[in-house]
């Protein structure tokens, strides 16, 4: 096979993506009853005020979490959180999309909360096919703890975009063309979880959750959900002829416009602490291929 036909067919396949799903949307919001079920905590999460306030609970015996009823394949998810105040230190939460198997796709949201008066970091990672290593690590222009704060995924047969009130942070590109894998035939759940990482989450694990300071608590609001579901092997986003959709699909094909290639650039070079690609010393016989493409 030659090196000319695995790119046009992967420009077609995509452009067939595109076509398929891009007349028929499925807008979800509001309701967290309706769209998550507690998974874990034995009490300890809650979905309050008739649906629009879930709390998570971490103390010294458990912590707790959920997941979305639904599986999207492709989408843009927006969800309000505030985050554990205070002396946070150890204590880590979740929030991503992932799905099953052993060669799974992930794009992950993890907060790593710390000492009172220090910053959280915002770590995210994407896996595809089982592989991460994607890691990318920041600190936040304000305090996740005071007030709720909009933390949305844009997943698209094209890119996958993180962004924190609107603002972009991270961008990870298809770039298939040359041999990275791109998630994209797997649907994903969204989960969230409140759980003890003191072995590792602070510092490196120097330091350790201090429980005199439990129940540790994060909050979830406003989830929204403009997406494909995945429902017994079959997108609910497909081909439809007769009649066009009032759905905005824009994020379909959205990419990120002069100003907010500019703000994401202002983010990476004031708030990045860590990122995979300038760490030579993890990569000594060169870094992954995407590093290399510009940005």
């Amino acid at each position: 096979m030659s090196t000319l036909f695995i790119p046009s067919r992967l420009v077609l396949l995509s452009w067939i993506v595109v076509l398929a799903i891009s007349t028929s949307m499925v807008a979800s919001a509001g309701n967290l009853n309706r769209d998550f079920d507690i998974t874990w905590g034995d009490g300890r999460a809650k979905i309050l005020n008739n649906g629009e306030l879930l709390t998570l609970t971490l103390d010294k015996a458990s912590g707790s979490g959920f997941q979305s009823r639904n599986e999207y394949l492709f989408g843009k998810i927006d969800m309000q959180l505030k985050l554990v105040p205070g002396n946070s230190a150890g204590t880590v939460t979740a929030y991503y999309m992932s799905s099953k198997g052993s060669t799974w796709d992930e794009i992950d949201f993890e907060f790593l909360g710390n000492l009172s008066g220090d910053p959280y970091i915002l770590h995210t990672n994407i896996f595809s096919q089982g592989k991460g290593n994607r890691e990318q690590q920041f600190y936040l222009w304000f305090d996740p703890t005071a007030d709720f704060h909009t933390y949305s995924i844009l997943w698209n047969p094209q890119r996958i975009i993180y962004t924190v009130d609107g603002t972009p942070i991270r961008e990870f590109k298809n770039l298939e063309s040359i041999g990275v894998p791109f998630p994209k035939s797997q649907p994903m759940k969204i989960y969230s979880s409140l759980w003890n990482a003191d072995d590792w989450a602070t510092r490196g694990g120097l330091i350790k959750t201090d429980w005199s300071n439990a129940p540790f608590i994060a909050s979830y609001r406003n989830f929204n959900a403009n997406a494909c579901v995945w429902s017994n092997g079959a997108s609910s986003c497909k081909t439809n002829n007769s009649a066009s959709s009032n759905t905005n699909t824009n994020w379909l094909s959205e990419e990120l416009d002069l100003t907010k290639q500019q703000r994401l650039k202002w983010v990476q070079k004031n708030y990045m602490i860590y990122n995979y690609c300038a760490d030579a010393k993890r990569f000594p016989q060169g870094f992954p291929p995407e590093c290399k493409v510009p940005s």
